[in-house]
């Protein structure tokens, strides 16, 4: 494969990540076969554990440098999954992780922001990623159930007491993020967003405005946004690249601090989302992509 340019976000101002991500959710099986990605259970540890080791070596290799997990993925184990494959991280891999939601079943994700609870799965967290920092420790859901000022003082308790080293928010809007960051400085935000999700352009403005990160999840459109005949395909074909990798290409373009994580249990998937990395998208093809939702 041919070398992939290194294009760095510094996440917090110090931290310089690749452009893209890799999000290790997919990396967990379920107590029945998934029918969709957005209906999988991410229940437990992958039943192919020395595939799954393979893939996220393979990440580091290409380049990969941020990888993104939680908690709740597989009740931990997929932190230990990442810990067993990487530790001792090398110098320019950042993982970031999730906590602020319960798993009481395969199909249940329950939102908890309890300060004390936060601060405990943080605690589990540094034991099973093997760790005394944690590089991106990011508030999976804010909780309406507790105040804002409590569920990010919780995070910052841990940054002040040197475990943590950014904080980071997930599927928030722009008025949450605006009082996050009166709390503490806020170096991420993580939201669901692609070409044919677009509800947080918003949130995508205020990123680039203030220096923040945007982690867009499920960041490859589908569906008919992606089928044939459809601008995506028409603008891979023009480039001679997939849909998945021009998807990808708009993103990067859509704003210079978004870090698509796209996450698959494939190394050639894995290849070929890297691969996005050195497609360049002209004026008119960006244009077109941008109009088509």
């Amino acid at each position: 494969m041919t070398e992939i340019p290194r294009e760095t976000f510094s996440l917090g101002g110090d931290l310089p990540v690749s452009r893209i991500g890799y999000g290790a959710m997919r990396l967990a099986d379920g107590p029945e076969p998934a029918r969709s990605a957005m209906e999988a259970h991410i229940w437990r540890a992958p039943a192919d554990r020395a595939g799954a080791i393979a893939l996220l070596r393979r990440a580091v290799e290409l380049g990969v440098d941020l990888i993104d997990t939680a908690d709740a993925y597989a009740l931990g184990a997929n932190e230990e999954l990442i810990a067993e494959a990487l530790h001792p991280y090398r110098g320019d891999v950042t993982v970031a992780t999730k906590v602020g939601v319960v798993r009481p079943s395969p199909t249940e994700w329950v939102t908890h922001g309890h300060p004390a609870y936060l601060r405990q799965q943080a605690e589990l967290a540094l034991r099973r990623l093997r760790v005394e920092r944690i590089d991106l420790l990011q508030l999976h859901r804010i909780d309406p159930g507790y105040p804002l000022a409590d569920q990010i003082g919780a995070l910052k308790q841990l940054r002040d007491e040197g475990k943590v080293r950014h904080i980071g928010l997930s599927e928030v809007s722009v008025d949450e993020l605006r009082q996050a960051s009166e709390i503490t400085p806020i170096a991420s935000v993580q939201n669901m967003y692609n070409l044919a999700a677009r509800e947080h352009d918003p949130v995508v403005d205020h990123a680039a405005e203030h220096g923040i990160a945007f982690l867009p999840f499920f960041p490859i459109a589908a569906g008919s946004h992606a089928g044939p005949g459809s601008p995506l395909a028409e603008v891979a074909a023009e480039i001679g690249v997939t849909p998945a990798q021009a998807s990808l290409a708009w993103l990067l373009r859509r704003s210079p601090t978004v870090i698509p994580i796209p996450g698959t249990s494939s190394i050639t998937h894995l290849e070929e989302n890297v691969g996005a990395l050195s497609v360049k998208l002209t004026d008119d093809q960006y244009d077109r992509l941008s109009g088509a939702v």
